[in-house]
């Protein structure tokens, strides 16, 4: 038997939306209310970036407020006399041997903290995030005394371990961050077709977390690249320093060569301002994806 179901009956039409009062919506707000507080903080960002360079192109001793006569001769002197082209070369090997030696540090802890359950996991975690709040000077001496032992004491292997080790807390808890947000359910798909485990994790998850990798790898390089400290009091050899203790050098008690302290600023600023230019769409998604809890 055959039931014929009747139409359900119509609805009436829902009656118009009285229009909101109050806030007046966002595409209402006057665009001179959002240009001049953008442009105010433009100003402010970009003017001490101007004065920096404006020391650095113009002449000694020149007191005019536009780089004319340009001159480079503060840049030929910072790289050539005050040995800036060594600092950048030592510079450029600790921030790439950190950024290499965190990450995969980092990675293999943070698969660790992602994947498995083990006694005291909390309390570690929590250990982890209380260390950042320990300041690098507290760590001086007990880093010291290790490598003196070690007789790593002016090498720059020395400043890679430290720096290393003042970065790896914060990116073993962003990289695990990361590791959560992929689906468990990937990886033992890839163990049903035969796949171990370190290999599901490098098919399967390693590309998922190129992201999450380049904003940790990329902020180790940048902390690296211009921390003083550690290269100050772990580096004797001039040879061996780095660009921010070279550019301490450039200022005595007496005088500043304004000029070449500007020159070598803009060195050390230019190779991080480029890195960032190149990565800054996988550095937004890679904290996008480390802010969203799996």
């Amino acid at each position: 038997m055959i039931t014929e179901i009747a139409p359900a009956p119509e609805r009436a039409a829902p009656a118009p939306a009285r229009p909101r009062r109050g806030r007046r919506a966002w595409d209402e707000v006057p665009r001179w209310r959002i240009y001049l507080p953008l442009s105010v903080y433009l100003l402010f960002t970009l003017v001490p970036f101007y004065w920096i360079l404006l020391f650095a192109l113009r002449p000694a001793g020149s007191t005019s407020l536009v780089p004319w006569p340009m001159t480079f001769d503060h840049f030929r002197k910072v790289w050539t006399e005050r040995s800036f082209g060594t600092y950048f070369a030592n510079s450029v090997y600790v921030g790439l041997a950190t950024l290499v030696l965190t990450t995969l540090v980092a990675l293999a802890g943070g698969y660790a903290l992602a994947r498995f359950d083990f006694r005291l996991k909390r309390g570690f975690m929590l250990a982890l995030l209380c260390s950042q709040f320990v300041p690098g000077a507290l760590l001086l001496v007990p880093l010291f005394q290790i490598f003196a032992k070690l007789s790593m004491i002016n090498s720059l292997g020395s400043v890679v371990l430290a720096e290393t080790v003042f970065q790896l807390p914060l990116s073993m808890i962003l990289i695990s961050g990361f590791i959560r947000n992929v689906p468990y359910s990937l990886e033992e798909a890839a163990w049903v077709d035969g796949c171990d485990r370190l290999t599901a994790f490098r098919i399967v998850v390693l590309p998922l977390l190129r992201p999450g990798l380049i904003a940790v790898g990329s902020f180790a390089f940048v902390h690296a690249w211009n921390h003083f400290l550690f290269a100050l009091m772990f580096l004797s050899d001039q040879s061996k320093q780095t660009i921010p203790v070279g550019l301490n050098t450039l200022m005595s008690a007496d005088s500043v060569d304004l000029g070449a302290l500007a020159a070598g600023g803009i060195v050390a600023a230019v190779p991080v301002v480029i890195v960032f230019a190149f990565i800054q769409k996988w550095l937004i998604t890679g904290f996008g994806a480390g802010a969203v809890k799996g």
